[in-house]
């Protein structure tokens, strides 16, 4: 019963953030097909750091969103979402391994928080053991008790994300060698390693399917350039051929040009070896 409550506030979220105002600047697709988030950024938004925490934040979106660790997360409709780039694909991350820090941030940091968040302290996490369940903190036991003078230094900003907004915003298999090229952060944090590498090979797997669907048509084109190339050779070899066994006019004797009647009594008749051409003319005479 629990189960079937739970996919129903889902799908319930699913629709209210559809529904979002455009001032909200919040619909970009998550990577389960066909299913949207109401999260739609024209352009890399301002992130500001949590004071205290290795964690940034968006003051200015209507929509509770956060940077952590090399990767982005967002609390919507009441999941966890995350990518590597600032407007999506978004991938759904369970309750269970969402990072510590990102639940550590104190609530006044959330600008669009849900209902159950009211009456909690503001400088104080959200209380994630309350709402998720005692098998949840069986699995997270001591997530809001950390050493606050050990804190883990921010991630750098991925700002050269900037650049590429509205039409020029990479596709999936794009975006995994864009990142690898200009943004050589790697997570330190072991549950956002997992999700970083995840991503990765959705990047590659993508990438991949692409090279194979263009694949047959370079396979078509190659074989009729080849075609083409030895029918050529096939004509040039076949002229060659015909060159070599047409006849030839028989030779001319040089020296009886313009004789007459007294150079037809000499064809049919062999040469002498031993003499040129002028000194068949010679024994003419």
């Amino acid at each position: 019963m629990k189960h079937v409550l739970r996919n129903g506030l889902v799908a319930l979220g699913l629709v209210l953030g559809s529904m979002t105002s455009a001032t909200a600047q919040v619909s970009v697709g998550v990577w389960l097909p066909g299913v949207s988030i109401g999260i739609n950024l024209p352009v890399y938004p301002q992130l500001v750091a949590v004071p205290g925490y290795p964690v940034y934040y968006a003051p200015h979106l209507d929509s509770n969103y956060f940077f952590y660790d090399g990767m982005y997360w967002i609390y919507q409709s009441d999941n966890w979402y995350v990518s590597s780039w600032y407007n999506g694909p978004w991938g759904l991350v369970r309750p269970e391994v969402v990072p510590l820090f990102v639940l550590r941030v104190p609530v006044r940091y959330y600008r669009v928080p849900p209902p159950y968040f009211r009456g909690w302290q503001s400088d104080r996490p959200p209380h994630w053991d309350e709402h998720w369940g005692q098998e949840w903190r069986q699995r997270r036991s001591g997530w809001d008790q950390w050493d606050r003078r050990s804190v883990p230094p921010r991630a750098p900003l991925p700002t050269y994300q900037r650049q590429y907004s509205g039409s020029k915003y990479p596709h999936v298999e794009q975006q995994s060698v864009l990142q690898s090229q200009k943004y050589k952060y790697q997570p330190r944090d072991v549950e956002v390693r997992q999700h970083y590498q995840e991503r990765q090979a959705q990047g590659r797997s993508g990438a991949s399917h692409q090279r194979e669907s263009n694949a047959p048509r370079q396979e078509q084109a190659q074989p009729r350039g080849a075609q083409q190339q030895q029918q050529q050779q096939q004509q040039q070899q076949q002229q060659q051929r015909e060159q070599q066994q047409a006849p030839r006019p028989p030779e001319q004797d040089r020296g009886s040009q313009g004789k007459g009647s007294g150079h037809s009594s000499f064809q049919g008749q062999p040469k002498d070896s031993g003499k040129s051409d002028q000194g068949g003319s010679d024994h003419q005479k």
